[in-house]
């Protein structure tokens, strides 16, 4: 079982500096900060591991599944790897140093050593492997998306309740540094009144007919045709996990070109390109993209308020920026490396977001907490683009995106 957190979280903590502290890094050491500018990040040391436990954990999934650092955890051993690939398991045990491995996921949730298992298989298989996992009394870390159905949500919304046991989503954007920073100016009401904010994911040529990753050995894989919106994450966790708010209804409009993947494909979708509008419990605006037919990349969001607006740097060429009135605009972030343990402290992909998602995990099964983007946050950022899909199916007929929060 996991508790609800009784005193301050690691989520928290996580979330960084306090906003008073906007210019860390930006300063050189011992540099007077600039008149009306907030003051320096202090460099307060990693906090120590809460205990000597060691979560055991089962990694799932060879390809994106290598990519993070539970073996350098202080907290965490990797008891066991599965892919159905042979080649990928064996990655699997080179990355994470580990002599145990399984051929599928049915098989590694068997092993009565493994507590946890970190599922980084297919998008259309997330649901279904949470739910095993959770059915073997397993917790589970899984990649984005959390499902594709509204009655996927459903299902792991009810298993979850029912078991006890703890789920969080791998969503990279959440520990961007930027959104660290974003979240904590939203904590400490800097934004004034909130009014709106772009969110954007762009993956070009993803997706298609010419697309290396949408074929394996002469076939499709799952990301042949693939719903831009039915993959919202990296663009929806920029507001829902900064500002906690729900997106509650939405209008959203399709693109499609002559790629015969959107011809054919197992998800009847004719689109390449998703922009949604979504209205927020919160009472403004967010607009959403998700493309995979745009010179750009990456991920990329701002945020506007009355008295203080800030942006993130992207393919674009916009740099990042805070504008606050009355102060000087501040222009680089702080370094959250500190935030983490030695051994983690390294380069990695999506804006070195890795090894926080990682971290986080971890140390919400060690301190018996539900993590940052736990069932309830995933679902937030998750449906709204399910429901886009439908909308832009209707012309952009304006949908309610129902909740999924727990009663």
């Amino acid at each position: 079982m996991v508790e609800e957190p009784k005193a301050i979280s690691r989520r928290d903590f996580l979330s960084g500096v306090t906003a008073a502290a906007l210019m860390g890094a930006a300063a050189p050491q011992g540099a007077a900060a600039p008149q009306g500018a907030p003051a320096a990040v202090p460099q307060e040391p990693a906090a120590a591991p809460a205990s000597d436990r060691k979560v055991r954990i089962g990694v799932v999934g060879g390809g994106f599944g290598a990519s993070f650092q539970w073996h350098l955890d202080p907290n965490c051993i990797v008891e066991a790897v599965s892919d159905l690939r042979a080649d990928r398991r064996a990655l699997l045990q080179r990355v994470y140093k580990c002599e145990k491995p399984y051929e599928s996921l049915e098989k590694l949730v068997l092993d009565p050593r493994v507590e946890a298992v970190a599922v980084f298989t297919g998008a259309p298989d997330h649901a279904r492997h949470v739910l095993e996992c959770f059915n073997r009394g397993k917790h589970v870390i899984s990649a984005v998306p959390a499902c594709l159905t509204l009655e996927e949500a459903a299902a792991m919304k009810e298993a979850r309740e029912k078991t006890g046991l703890a789920y969080m989503m791998a969503e990279t954007s959440y520990y961007r540094w930027p959104a660290i920073l974003a979240r904590q100016l939203w904590k400490e009401k800097r934004f004034g009144r909130f009014l709106y904010s772009e969110v954007e994911y762009y993956h070009n040529k993803i997706c298609g007919q010419k697309d290396g990753l949408s074929w394996f050995e002469g076939r499709p894989t799952w990301r042949y045709g693939y719903p831009p919106m039915l993959y919202p994450t990296h663009s929806t966790c920029f507001h829902v996990g900064v500002t906690g708010e729900r997106l509650t209804r939405v209008s959203c409009l399709g693109y499609g070109d002559d790629d015969p993947a959107l011809a054919d494909n197992a998800y009847k979708n004719p689109f390449c390109n998703h922009t949604a509008l979504f209205a927020t419990g919160g009472g403004n605006f967010c607009r959403c993209n998700v493309f995979w037919r745009v010179h750009g990349d990456g991920e990329r969001a701002q945020w506007l308020g009355e008295k203080m607006s800030m942006y993130m740097d992207g393919a674009s060429g916009q740099p990042f920026v805070i504008r606050e009135m009355g102060k000087p605009d501040v222009k680089q972030l702080p370094d959250y490396f500190r935030l983490l343990p030695e051994p983690m402290r390294v380069p990695t992909g999506h804006g070195n977001s890795h090894s926080f998602l990682t971290h986080e995990f971890i140390a919400a099964l060690v301190e018996n907490r539900p993590p940052a983007v736990d069932l309830y946050e995933a679902l937030a950022m998750t449906v709204p683009g399910i429901v886009a899909l439908e909308s832009s199916r209707r012309g952009g007929e304006q949908l309610v995106v129902p909740g999924f929060d727990k009663a």
